[in-house]
């Protein structure tokens, strides 16, 4: 049994609610002392109660799965397991030192699960059951065949269902089990897988060898003539751009670079010198100045000469000038010869300004000259570079396939000859023998007939539960208080069949002691709580109909007066009135009277029939009950009933019917839920608690009723225990006199 989900508003126990309804603020003061405010929790001792409350479906399922198992286990033919076991090579044997066209080599878990795989792979069942022939096929298939159907049957499939492939742990190892009726045939069929995958391995190197070759001589044939091709080429590009030798051009091209990159250097530097004198020269003339002041053309020979002839001539001019006159004949011939000396060092400089002049200008002729022999030649060489960039690729990509094309000879020489040599990357290590008759491996007894008890067990648990999940009615207090949200006040068990008359006085008659000390539990219950003990007007209602309301309030009313109080039961059931039939009164008069006429209280109530005790019927069945009940006339007969009255006790319709029971609330004290064990639903319950609760007028808790005592000890056997029986007062023993 399980709690459904609740609803976050869901007055429940340490929600929102404590455990018995109240609000964690303005209703805790409903709520008694010494109830936690901690939700209920299911306990281990409940879980048991599931269990042991539904016990016959766990033996059953229990019982069903045990004798399949065993009935299983009897039936099954006795299997036989022979193993083969190989290890898988790290690497295959050396025979060349050469490059293998298949990488066998084990570099780790990976590569030995991909054996593993090619173990458990179709390809070696079908070369398996090809080697299956004659006598060994009819061997290996007659446990299979079908009696008297004649069709065939497939050994691919027997092989592969029946064939185990396990590597054993840390090692390259791997065990090859069959399994086979006939201890023989399954060391055979062991046997010829190991052998099939040590063939399929070798004829796969064999052949992927082979075709390698072919692969090889098909490249090496492209890339000779892809060489031939390039030469082709190359040959052609030398002829078209006269490039017999590429190189000794270059060289001679280069050292002439070298040649014009000296010569335009040292005209550069003759410019410069040149262009610096002539600068200096125009300074000079411009200016007026001498040009014997440049020292480049002072000291020249000539004007040397002339400069110092014209300084002697003018010391003898001024000599002869203190001793004659100026037309003196001798100072004519002086200034005469001075004269023609100062023309010819005039001349003399202006020849070697034009002088200076030339120089210049051959200079820069010359550097000109030098830049355009200089760029002719760089032209030359970079149309050089530019074809040598193409013979150069051309070349570098007849050496690259001449390599590529002695590589992929070399590589199908080594090829061809690997193939021809047979290598394995495994051997075996134990062939399959025949088991022993008494070693067969399935079926396993002892464990079979164990996961039977396991399993029965665990599904009979899971069956239990499940039906305990299904079955959502209230049946334990964890349901009342934790799923509900009321406190449990009183539990009633289940009434053996009587009247209706005698169970709703059974309080009175003893009819059941069980039954009439319940309702002393109650009337306890009740007056242990301040709310309760002083609460004048009590409800009494359910959720749904017959779930005993009415029995529960009249025997209640009655219990209230065999303590001393003025007690009045009063039947506001005004759609479905019972309780007159529970006394044997007729409905002619009564509470619809009261609202609707006018009638004296006096008249209506009848009197006398218990001490303590009256009655106060419905008078009929009402057309408009909501419209009484809400009437002044009824809340006046509330408030005169209270005057009357220490106990008035009225029994309502169901909450989940109607709403009349709503409509009563306000004007009473509290209200008392009638839940009938095991009849209603755990969410219907809930939901009509809910309703009671929100309008806060205290619920003083539920009343479990006709609790069934077969099944009491499964949830209540704190109350209903065999160990109290003898405290339960039965009518007839004389032994029981009131001393």
């Amino acid at each position: 049994m399980t709690t459904d989900s609740q609803d976050p508003n869901t007055p429940r126990g340490g929600q929102g609610r404590n455990n018995y309804g109240g609000s964690a603020g303005d209703d805790s003061a409903y709520a008694p002392a010494g109830y936690g405010d901690t939700p209920a929790q299911r306990t281990f001792r409940e879980y048991a109660l599931i269990i042991r409350e539904r016990v016959w479906y766990l033996l059953a399922v229990f019982l069903a799965v045990f004798l399949a198992s065993l009935f299983y286990t009897l039936s099954r033919t006795k299997i036989y397991t022979a193993t083969a076991t190989v290890e898988i090579l790290r690497r295959d044997l050396v025979v060349m030192k050469v490059e293998e066209v298949r990488d066998s080599e084990m570099r780790g878990p990976e590569d030995l699960n991909t054996q593993v795989k090619l173990l458990e792979s179709g390809q070696i069942v079908g070369e398996v059951a090809k080697r299956l022939t004659g006598a060994e096929a009819r061997a290996f298939l007659k446990p299979y065949e079908k009696g008297g159907s004649g069709d065939p049957v497939a050994p691919g499939g027997i092989l592969a269902a029946n064939r185990k492939v396990v590597p054993v742990r840390l090692t390259r190892i791997i065990a090859v089990q069959y399994l086979h009726p006939d201890p023989e045939v399954a060391a055979k069929v062991a046997n010829l897988f190991v052998d099939e995958f040590i063939n399929y391995n070798a004829r796969q190197r064999v052949g992927e060898s082979m075709k390698a070759v072919e692969d090889l001589k098909s490249r090496a044939d492209t890339q000779n003539k892809r060489v031939q091709e390039l030469g082709s080429l190359l040959q052609e590009y030398k002829e078209r751009n006269n490039m017999v030798s590429l190189d000794q051009r270059k060289d001679i091209v280069t050292e002439k670079l070298k040649a014009l990159n000296l010569q335009l250097t040292q005209a550069t530097l003759r410019l410069k010198e040149a262009e610096v004198r002539w600068n200096q020269v125009q300074a000079i003339v411009q200016r007026g100045g001498n040009l014997t002041e440049l020292s480049f053309i002072a000291a020249q020979p000539n004007i040397q000469n002339l400069t110092q002839q014209v300084s002697a001539r003018k010391i003898a001019a001024a000599q002869l000038q203190q001793r004659y006159r100026a037309k003196h004949p001798k100072m004519i011939e002086a200034t005469q010869s001075l004269a023609q000396s100062e023309s010819e060092l005039q001349s003399a400089l202006a020849i070697a300004a034009s002088t200076i002049r030339t120089d210049f200008e051959a200079a820069r002729s010359s550097q000109e000259q030098a830049v355009t022999d200089l760029d002719s030649q760089q032209t030359e060489a970079l149309r050089l570079d530019r074809l040598g960039v193409e013979y150069g690729r051309l070349h570098n990509e007849i050496a690259v396939n001449e390599q590529m094309l002695a590589n992929l000879i070399t590589r199908m020489r080594e090829t061809a000859m690997s193939g021809s040599i047979e290598t394995q990357n495994a051997r075996i290590v134990d062939r399959a023998g025949a088991p022993r008759s008494s070693d067969y491996s399935s079926p396993n007894y002892v464990m079979n007939i164990a996961l039977g008890a396991v399993g029965g067990l665990g599904l009979g648990l899971a069956f239990v539960f499940f039906v305990a999940f299904i079955d959502d009615c209230v049946k334990s207090a964890f349901d009342i208080e934790s799923v509900i949200g009321l406190p449990l006040v009183g539990i009633v068990p289940q009434i053996r069949r009587m009247e209706t008359s005698e169970k709703a006085q059974i309080v009175v008659t003893q009819a059941d002691p069980q039954v009439s000390e319940a309702f002393l539990t109650l009337h306890s219950s009740l007056r242990l709580r301040d709310d309760s003990k002083k609460a004048k007007v009590l409800l009494v209602t359910s959720t749904t109909p017959s779930e005993g309301k009415s029995f529960i309030a009249s025997n209640l009313a009655l219990t209230f007066a065999s303590h001393g109080d003025r007690t009045i039961l009063v039947d506001c059931d005004l759609r479905k009135p019972s309780v007159h039939k529970s006394y044997g009164e007729e409905n002619t008069r009564g509470v619809i009277d009261y609202c609707t006429t006018g009638s004296g209280l006096d008249q209506l109530i009848v009197r006398a029939r218990h001490p303590n005790f009256d009655l106060l019927l419905a008078g009929g069945r009402a057309k408009n009950p909501t419209q009484l009940l809400n009437s002044k006339h009824f809340e006046a007969l509330i408030q005169e009933l209270r005057a009357r009255y220490d106990r008035v006790v009225i029994d309502t319709p169901p909450v989940a019917a109607v709403s009349d029971a709503l409509l009563i609330l306000p004007l009473v004290d509290g209200s008392i839920f009638t839940i009938m064990f095991n009849h209603v639903r755990r969410k219907a319950a809930q939901f009509c608690a809910r309703r009671l609760l929100d309008t806060n007028v205290p619920c003083f808790g539920a009343v479990l009723n006709a609790l069934n005592l077969s099944v009491s000890g499964y949830y209540y056997a704190q109350y209903y225990d065999k160990s109290y029986k003898d405290y339960y007062v039965t009518r007839h023993d004389p032994a029981d006199r009131e001393r």
